[in-house]
């Protein structure tokens, strides 16, 4: 049945949409020095929460004509130099982190009311880290990154399956990482942790790099 709700009805509905958080706080005396370690802490807590994919963030880059592009991936890795993701690198994103390697991360867990939002320089990282966690993805999945021309016009679904039915006759069980594929890792300078809180009074704590030091502070809602 077709939805035959007239837009400025459904506008309506939107404006009247409301959502109290009231969950938890968080202030400088029970956050971490070190924004890695909160972070962790985050990501630790959702993923022991049960949250759907709780390693979903939102990557957002810019390309050459200065138009952002905001895409999900899925974070594979991080430590203290900063968070990892595996994709083509001739797909969209690949392309723009060419030519502006600067390149912003969000964590929506929507469950907890939380954000954490991360900016810094993307870089590449080496082919052995590449190559290990490209040999432990599921077959198809290994034999998809082969097959797909990420983010290219395809005339149909057709092409793609018979892509993927050319990679997998090539290539067996025992596919190789392609040269396009692999990591990216952003080196972050820039951390901000939300809370949701009630009345829309969130609370935000960023952590900025200086000099090596991270220098923590609370942004008004």
């Amino acid at each position: 049945m077709t939805n035959t709700t007239p837009p400025t009805t459904l506008a309506q509905s939107l404006a009247h949409i409301r959502k109290n958080y009231e969950n938890a706080t968080l202030d400088e005396a029970q956050s971490h020095a070190q924004p890695i370690d909160q972070f962790a802490q985050w990501l630790n807590e959702a993923i022991a929460s049960h949250i759907p994919e709780p390693n979903a963030m939102t990557l957002a880059t810019v390309g050459s004509d200065l138009r952002p592009s905001t895409r999900i991936v899925l974070i594979k890795d991080f430590d203290e130099r900063g968070m990892v993701w595996f994709t083509n690198y001739q797909s969209q994103k690949g392309v723009q982190l060419a030519g502006n390697p600067f390149a912003a991360l969000q964590f929506h867990w929507i469950e907890l009311e939380r954000m954490v939002r991360i900016e810094g320089l993307v870089e590449k990282v080496d082919a052995a880290t590449s190559n290990q966690y490209f040999n432990v993805r599921p077959l198809l999945s290994r034999l998809a990154a082969i097959a797909s021309p990420q983010s290219a016009r395809l005339a149909s679904r057709h092409e793609l399956d018979s892509m993927m039915e050319k990679a997998s006759q090539q290539y067996g069980e025992n596919p190789i990482r392609p040269e396009h594929w692999g990591g990216y890792r952003l080196v972050p300078d820039r951390f901000e942790f939300w809370q949701g809180r009630r009345n829309r009074l969130h609370d935000r704590l960023i952590y900025e790099k200086e000099n090596d030091h991270w220098l923590r502070s609370r942004l008004a809602p």
